[in-house]
């Protein structure tokens, strides 16, 4: 699906018809948005722009060459957009290119980011004169949702913590928990040091205009970018303890149950020993009388009780 953002008088509107999109001209498009394009769709932009559009592969390539490059007077920059997916995390590619005042964006998937924006672009057209304040705006959203995200995980450790605290099923499975949220704490990291990485480029990069407002719009994102990162880095701290502590608590209480059948086992020990002497075939003490059993029942639990006496005294139990 395309949809083509251009400005028209005071407003903006959008098309979705590649015909129509043909006639207008580059300078008065802001942005061509590509959702899972077909191969016609593709190559009419490809067409109108005068240059190629990578591929998905090409998008998910992690080198730092095909993560942030130019060709001429061309960005091609690519990033992952996080998408919650039950207790895992999905990485969504998104493709920007920048030629000129013209953005494309090319992803695979449905992004809240952009609905709202495009939506924000009709109501409010005078702040959005080319496409590069429409690239850091799209930024700039991503990064609130990724700040929504990196909250979340705290609130999830958190509760883990008051999990811990209460003794409240603390089992193996609460330890496979605490190793999801640890691998979504760092699927997070690894895709705020990426935007970092990109805008750090573009910022750098003789191509970038040398609009103060967006030099400064795109500071600001930085440093929100890097406080996400303390604030990841802290989550996957807490992670890591938590899981320490877990693990230390399924050792404690599988040492306990291990003693419990430790001091049964010596408990009944002696008394097995008796009984097992009164099993012979040869003649005992108190062997032919009716109250024997009495008398070698009251050896056994007189054994075990001293035995019970002895442990409580050196504080084994």
């Amino acid at each position: 699906m395309i949809k083509v953002f251009y400005r028209l008088g005071n407003e903006i509107r959008f098309t979705q018809s590649q015909t129509e999109f043909a006639t207008i001209s580059k300078e008065n498009v802001l942005w061509i948005d590509l959702l899972d394009p077909a191969g016609d769709e593709k190559r009419a932009i490809e067409a109108y722009l005068g240059t190629t559009i990578q591929t998905k592969a090409e998008a998910e390539e992690i080198e730092s060459s095909s993560r942030f490059s130019e060709e001429g007077d061309i960005i091609f920059a690519n990033t992952n957009f996080l998408s919650p997916a039950d207790d895992e995390m999905l990485m969504d590619p998104v493709s920007f290119i920048l030629a000129g005042g013209l953005l494309t964006t090319l992803r695979e998937i449905p992004l809240r980011s952009f609905d709202t924006l495009q939506n924000k672009l009709q109501a409010r057209p005078e702040l959005f004169p080319d496409g590069w304040h429409v690239f850091v705006e799209i930024m700039d959203k991503r990064v609130d949702l990724d700040a929504d995200i990196v909250e979340l995980i705290s609130k999830d450790v958190s509760h883990f913590s008051r999990r811990i605290n209460q003794q409240e099923d603390i089992n193996e499975e609460f330890l496979l928990d605490i190793n999801q949220l640890q691998e979504n704490a760092m699927f997070v990291r690894e895709n705020v040091v990426d935007k970092q990485r990109l805008i750090s480029n573009i910022l750098k990069s003789k191509l970038f205009p040398k609009d103060t407002n967006l030099k400064d719009d795109l500071g600001i994102i930085l440093q929100d970018i890097a406080s996400l990162i303390n604030h990841t880095n802290f989550a996957f701290e807490r992670l890591e303890y938590l899981q320490d502590t877990v693990v230390g608590i399924i050792n404690l209480e599988q040492n306990r149950i291990m003693k419990i059948f430790t001091f049964i086992s010596v408990l009944l020990m002696p008394a097995t020993l008796v009984a097992s002497f009164y099993g012979m075939n040869v003649n005992l003490p108190f062997q032919g009388k009716p109250w024997a059993w009495i008398a070698i029942t009251t050896i056994m639990l007189a054994i075990v009780a001293g035995a019970w006496v002895i442990f409580k005294k050196k504080k084994m139990l």
